[in-house]
């Protein structure tokens, strides 16, 4: 697993600290993937209701509240793959 995944579990684990309702999946190009469920935050690259795909730069950007993930999808820069209602509460919750 690479640093980047590590971080970023840390980072969503803080901002989803009562797990997501629903099952999401972020795929960071080039660095892995992270699953958010009920149970919580974890690396993995598992079946899921909604997949957001971004880079390295434009993931850690929406972490750090630099990047808006509506902003992101309407740019080109973040793909959603699946529900789309689960990918608009899943970018409420982070911000």
């Amino acid at each position: 697993m690479s640093e980047m995944i590590d971080a970023a579990v840390k980072a969503l684990s803080e901002k989803l600290s009562g797990g997501f309702d629903g099952v999401a999946k972020f795929v960071i190009t080039g660095e892995g993937a992270i699953m958010l469920d009920g149970q919580g935050v974890r690396a993995g690259d598992e079946e899921a209701d909604v997949t957001l795909t971004a880079d390295a730069d434009v993931f850690r950007a929406i972490l750090d509240g630099d990047m808006n993930a509506t902003m992101a999808f309407m740019t080109g820069k973040l793909a959603v793959d699946g529900s789309m209602g689960m990918a608009m509460k899943l970018g409420s919750v982070l911000g």
